[in-house]
């Protein structure tokens, strides 16, 4: 059988891609080399909480075209990210908001909280931040800086703070309002029933193979349709053969508790340099909310997660943007600019850190240059 398109991956921009060329009355065969759909968005029911298998996934945008186009697949519910962070047992608000500053340095205003941060980036000299270091001090303080900053950065990312780009940080929530929303988005929430589901519905009706690794039979599959989808890695498709991009990847460890709750949120991040984990996620209260409902299930699913430097094998997770990556990057999409049958799309197939609702907008903005 011969298809219009192929799509490799069956994440949200394959996924919409793919629901898009069928609506045009296109004909479809996506692929995933994973035994699931979704992508990184998978969620997987365990004693009836839906557990997002790879990473918390909050959706959140003010794009009102992308919100009314997702929430055709889902209903989400109303959970707002509003995680806390653990420094050696002292609890901290984020964002960075009055409680936070309250706690640090007992300040009662926003006069008082902004005279505090404006007094520590002055000691520090800061003028134009020149690394990620020197913004966030710029942005918080010192004392933030060094309690809730430095030791999660750099257990994330691998590197020291002051040699990450400043831009990785410039969106930072920063508020001088006792406002607990991690996310300024006017739309946020999770699908109710789950991302799988959201993707199911997408996908209805559109032939899927799973199992199916496009790049080890790649020649096999290039002539089943006349366009390639393609979602994967960029560096991938083509062999490494200007050298590997850089990821950070993750590592998960679950457990299922006997217990209703074990931390009261869905989100701490362990900000101190000494405990190996980056955050500890709970996946119940994303389904719930912040109330005793979530006490109705007598049993609880946490996920710790270990933030560790990508090398073949692993999954990759975020792109590690900076200069040389970027440099890298351009060399290769050169190469992807001179293929034919082939777009390159998502966040590893255009090596850019996106949020979901951006994910979609690129999907929603490809469909229209390639189907009109």
């Amino acid at each position: 059988m011969k298809y219009d398109y192929l799509v490799v991956g069956s994440g949200l921009f394959g996924a919409i891609f793919a629901h898009e060329a069928k609506a045009k009355g296109k004909s479809v065969l996506v692929i995933d080399r994973r035994p699931n759909i979704a992508g990184n968005v998978y969620t997987e029911d365990v004693e009836g909480i839906h557990v997002h298998k790879y990473g918390a996934h909050i959706f959140h945008t003010n794009n009102k075209k992308v919100w009314d186009y997702i929430t055709q697949f889902a209903v989400f519910n109303r959970f707002t990210n509003s995680p806390v962070a653990n420094y050696k047992g002292e609890l901290y608000s984020l964002p960075f908001n009055m409680y936070t500053f309250n706690k640090m340095w007992g300040v009662i205003t926003p006069q008082e909280a902004e005279a505090k941060i404006a007094e520590q980036r002055e000691a520090a000299g800061i003028r134009e931040p020149r690394n990620l270091e020197e913004q966030a001090i710029s942005l918080v303080g010192t004392d933030i800086y060094e309690k809730l900053v430095k030791g999660y950065t750099q257990k994330q990312w691998g590197r020291p703070c002051d040699q990450l780009p400043a831009f990785i940080i410039r969106r930072l929530p920063v508020r001088l309002t006792f406002d607990n929303n991690y996310f300024n988005a006017l739309y946020q929430g999770i699908p109710i029933g789950g991302y799988t589901k959201m993707v199911e519905n997408l996908l209805e009706g559109i032939e899927v193979r799973l199992n199916t690794d496009y790049l080890e039979d790649k020649e096999a599959l290039d002539a089943l349709a006349d366009r390639v989808i393609y979602t994967g890695p960029i560096d991938a498709y083509f062999g490494y053969k200007l050298g590997y991009l850089e990821y950070r990847s993750v590592r998960f460890e679950n457990e299922l508790l006997d217990i209703p709750n074990f931390q009261g949120n869905a989100a701490v991040n362990y900000t101190d340099a000494e405990t190996p984990w980056t955050r500890i996620i709970e996946h119940k209260w994303f389904e719930f909310g912040k109330d005793d409902q979530g006490n109705d299930l007598p049993k609880t699913v946490i996920s710790r997660e270990y933030s560790s430097e990508w090398k073949p094998g692993d999954e990759p997770y975020y792109p590690v943007n900076d200069e040389k990556n970027g440099a890298l990057y351009q060399q290769y999409k050169a190469l992807a600019d001179q293929e034919t049958r082939v777009v390159f799309g998502g966040r590893l197939g255009e090596y850019k850190y996106y949020d979901m609702d951006a994910v979609i907008a690129s999907a929603l903005a490809c469909c229209e240059r390639e189907l009109g």
